[in-house]
């Protein structure tokens, strides 16, 4: 069994803002899988799937971003799994947005959703995928990741959801090696497509 946690804020009002990623990417494995994530269990909604031979648990935090571990430690004593079958996707200002990049283990960073699934783990040794949604020019961090995409980042992101969910997909099948080999290359920063002629 795996987990796939997408960290967010809960509530309408922060749906489509750059924190929220994680969960978009859950949303889009649940349309990919033809179900929904509407399940109700330890402070979060979740939702289940079957990726190749192996049953997969969808799962939102519906604490605030800064109580995540909350959530994602009740699911992980209730199934009594190993750290390397959770993997958490959430939102980084150090990549470019559309950027992508996997890693096996590592610091929550500056990140307070990270820091709390660390402590209520006892250690980082989790793999997670982050998802770039670039620096502030001028707001502070955290009124940039309370806001929104523009509009020349939508189509960018929508992609990067979906490659996301690839890579998602891909670590589930073929483990965390695999998919970093396959999705942690070095791409251009993505830039609105030019309209055609």
């Amino acid at each position: 069994m795996i987990i796939l946690v997408g960290l967010g804020n809960p509530g309408g009002k922060y749906d489509a803002t750059r924190h929220n990623i994680g969960f978009h990417v859950i949303d889009a494995l649940a349309r990919n899988h033809h179900t929904e994530v509407k399940g109700k269990k330890f402070n979060s909604l979740y939702g289940e799937i079957r990726i190749g031979t192996e049953k997969v648990i969808l799962v939102k935090p519906q604490t605030y971003m800064n109580r995540s571990g909350d959530s994602v430690g009740a699911w992980m004593r209730y199934f009594d799994l190993p750290e390397e079958n959770l993997l958490v996707i959430y939102d980084d200002m150090d990549f470019a947005p559309g950027e992508i990049k996997l890693r096996a283990k590592g610091s929550g960073g500056t990140h307070n959703g990270m820091k709390s699934i660390i402590q209520h783990l006892g250690n980082s040794n989790f793999p997670r995928l982050r998802m770039g949604i670039g620096k502030p020019l001028w707001q502070s961090a955290a009124q940039y990741v309370l806001s929104r995409f523009t509009p020349e980042e939508i189509p960018i992101m929508q992609e990067s959801i979906k490659e996301a969910a690839e890579a998602v997909e891909t670590f589930v099948r073929d483990g965390i090696q695999i998919a970093m080999n396959r999705y942690n290359t070095k791409k251009e920063p993505k830039q609105p497509k030019e309209p055609q002629e």
